[in-house]
Order: structure tokens, then C-alpha cells, then sequence
């Protein structure tokens, strides 16, 4: 039986920020363990880029959206590796489009009040505005836009790498291929079960995601937890001056469908995917094969209102969201198993990851998190009412 300071269990977005902040504060004797191999397509941090902004629709987040800049400008710095890219970020709705639909503070004034709560600078345009700027987007006249400069990426598939060597540099051992079939109490550490034998730590950081609840399992406990399959498209676009990310903001599209768009990043290729909407599914019971009702939508939305950000389709990639009934975080100790951390991405956790993985850290060391978590605590009614109602932005 190996005994380990702690252990993190699933080395995506949250698990390797959460390895990289224990190892710095630990040293030697933190381990982090995946399932599969590292920087693999089955969960939710894969591929080359993530929306990062300060435009958030509630104040749990908005708190957060500023430090966690600061935190990913800590890792560039520790790293020597660039990791954001700022674009410049436009929220378009769609007004017509959206008519009659229940967007509560989702639309251009929910962010404009959080913005003008928190001191963050920025443009209001219109249909008119919006095309002057960016020629490239086509509008039907009903389109209002809020502009937001630091807006940009974050490379999520090279960001999972620079999170596991550093915290390999501060003294972590990494073990990928190595699934975990179980967890319990282990007096007042936890008992890990894997293929090859049970490891034992003081405390664990459950950061499996789709995989949570097969995990929960072993401590009595089960998340009501929904599993979507996403999906993101890149197209081969001729036009790569115009989509180049000096020329052309992330964006995302509030209207019938919710779109989300980047510029020539990673691939020498544009990426459009739609939040939310995808069939539910499981971990393992998932396919890998791309929908075609989703090609043909954004097809649309892009033979209208972006058409030369299209070319010939390089690839289709989907991805797993799981996600909690309210579409909130989960970020907390269990409850009479307070050695056990568990984390929760919801679908939307990305760009908070550098962050997340400290409150992570502050959570399983027992000391007072550095930003309030309170709002994505597991005994939150959304996670203890059985008649709590889904309420998924889509």
C-alpha cells in the first residue's frame, strides 16, 4: 500500500491545475493518476482552445473571472509558456431570433449589469457598428453586440501539459493508464483502488467528471449529474488573414441556436461548436462520431451570417459535458468525508481551471479558499432535492 500526502484523481483541465497547486505547496508525495492516456479525446479539456472572459451572466462567476487572468498569468510566468491569447470578445444576441425566449440574465443588459457592478470596460454596438468593425459577420438588422477587449484563448490541450510538468518540477508523480476503480474512507485518509493495488492518501481531489458518480460510489454518495455529448467543428477556411486572431474576436452567438466561434488558432483552420443541446449519453456508452444534424446547423448559421469563416470541413470533434441540474459548479469537500475534494466543471469550467485549481488546493488543505466557493457547494438544494428542475442554458 502506497501513502500519498494526496491524490488527484483525473488530470483534465481541473485535475492537472489542481496536481500543479498541491505540488506547490506540498513537494514530493502528490500523485496524480489518469485513466487513459494524458492529453486524451474522451473528456472535456481536450483540443487547442477555450473562450476566456470576464463577460458572466452571474456574480459567483464574475468574482471569479478577474483572478482567474491572474492566475493563468502565473502559470505563464512560472512556465516561460504562452497560454492566453487575447482577441477580443463579442456577445451577440440575436434579438429577433430570441424573441419570447426565457433568456433571464443571459442577454446583452445581464452582462452589461455585471460589467457595470464589477468595473469592467465595454462597447455596446449594433447590427451596424458590429459589421462595420468586423465585415466579415452578416446581420439581418435585429443583432445587438457587447464588445469586450480582454476577451481571447486559453490553450486548453497545451495547458493540461504545462499544469503536469510543473507539477512534476515541484516533486508530483504523474501516472497515466492507471484507471481507478474505486475510493473510500480509510480512517482519516482514503483508500484508492486501482488495477494494481490500493494506494492510500491523507486526502484526494476527485476531478473525473463524467466518471464521478462510478467513483462517489465507494463513499455512499451520487451526484445528480447529466452527461451531454458536444461537439466542434474546424473548417479549412481560404480566408486566413481576415480570421487571423488579430483581425477576428472570439464570439459568441446568442439567437435560436447558441453559437461560439474562434479565429485561426491551433489548426490553420476556423472552430464553431454550439453550448449545449447534445444528446445525453454516458462515459463509456458515448460515440465518438460526429452528429450530422449539428454539421448541418452550423453549416446554416454560417452559410448566413459568417460566410467566409467556412471552407472545407478539416474535422468534427466531440467532447463530454456533465453537468449538474442547475449548470453550477461543484467545488467541495463531502460531506462526513471531508478528506474527499470533488470538482465539477458543468460544461463551462475552462477558463476558471488555473484558478480552480488553487480554491482546489485551499479545499483539501482545509484552509479558508482564496475567492468564495459557497455557491458550488455539493449540499446545495439543485444537488440534494430530488424535485429540483434541470435548468440548463441552451
Amino acid at each position: 500500500m502506497g501513502a500519498y500526502r494526496a491524490i488527484v484523481i483525473g488530470l483534465g483541465g481541473l485535475g492537472s491545475a489542481a496536481l500543479h497547486r498541491l505540488a506547490t505547496e506540498l513537494g514530493p508525495g502528490v500523485l496524480g493518476l489518469e485513466q487513459f492516456a494524458l492529453g486524451h479525446h474522451r473528456g472535456a479539456s481536450q483540443d487547442h482552445s477555450r473562450i476566456i472572459r470576464l463577460a458572466q451572466h452571474q456574480d459567483a462567476y464574475a468574482a471569479l473571472a478577474a483572478p482567474a487572468y491572474r492566475a493563468w498569468a502565473a502559470v505563464e510566468e512560472e512556465s516561460g509558456q504562452r497560454l492566453i491569447t487575447r482577441t477580443g470578445g463579442l456577445v451577440i444576441e440575436d434579438r429577433v431570433a430570441r424573441a419570447g425566449a426565457a433568456t433571464g440574465t443571459r442577454n446583452i443588459e445581464g452582462y452589461t449589469a455585471l460589467f457595470d457592478r464589477h468595473g469592467v470596460a465595454y462597447e455596446l454596438l449594433d447590427a451596424d457598428a458590429l459589421t462595420g468593425r468586423w465585415p466579415q459577420f452578416r446581420t439581418s438588422g435585429g443583432e445587438q453586440a457587447l464588445y469586450q477587449e480582454e476577451s481571447g484563448i486559453v490553450d486548453a490541450a497545451r495547458a493540461n501539459a504545462v499544469h503536469v510538468a510543473l507539477a512534476r518540477a515541484h516533486g508530483a508523480e504523474v501516472r497515466p493508464h492507471t484507471p481507478v476503480r474505486s475510493i473510500r474512507a480509510d480512517g482519516g485518509g482514503v483508500a484508492v483502488v486501482t488495477d494494481g493495488g490500493t494506494l492510500r492518501a491523507d486526502r484526494v481531489v476527485l476531478a473525473a467528471d463524467a466518471w464521478t458518480n462510478q467513483l462517489l460510489a465507494g463513499v455512499g454518495l451520487r451526484l445528480p449529474l447529466t452527461v451531454l455529448r458536444e461537439q466542434v467543428t474546424y473548417y479549412a477556411t481560404p480566408h486566413l488573414a481576415e480570421f487571423s486572431p488579430g483581425r477576428f474576436p472570439v464570439f459568441m452567438w446568442h439567437g435560436e441556436h447558441n453559437f461560439y466561434g474562434f479565429p485561426v488558432y491551433g489548426e490553420v483552420a476556423t472552430k464553431l461548436g454550439q453550448h449545449m443541446g447534445g444528446e445525453e449519453t454516458t462515459a463509456d456508452g458515448r460515440s465518438f462520431d460526429p452528429d450530422p444534424v449539428r454539421r448541418a446547423r452550423y453549416d446554416a448559421f454560417l452559410a448566413r451570417h459568417l460566410p467566409r469563416f467556412r471552407g472545407p470541413e478539416l474535422y468534427s470533434r466531440t467532447c463530454l459535458y456533465t453537468v449538474p441540474p442547475d449548470q453550477d459548479f461543484v467545488l467541495d469537500t463531502l460531506p462526513g468525508t471531508p478528506q474527499v475534494v470533488v470538482a465539477i466543471g458543468a460544461g463551462h469550467a475552462y477558463k476558471f481551471a488555473a484558478l480552480i485549481g488553487g480554491l482546489l488546493t485551499d479545499l483539501a488543505l482545509g484552509t479558508e479558499p482564496a475567492h468564495p466557493v459557497d455557491a458550488f457547494c455539493v449540499t446545495r438544494p439543485a444537488l440534494t432535492d430530488p424535485a429540483f428542475p434541470r435548468s440548463f442554458h441552451t
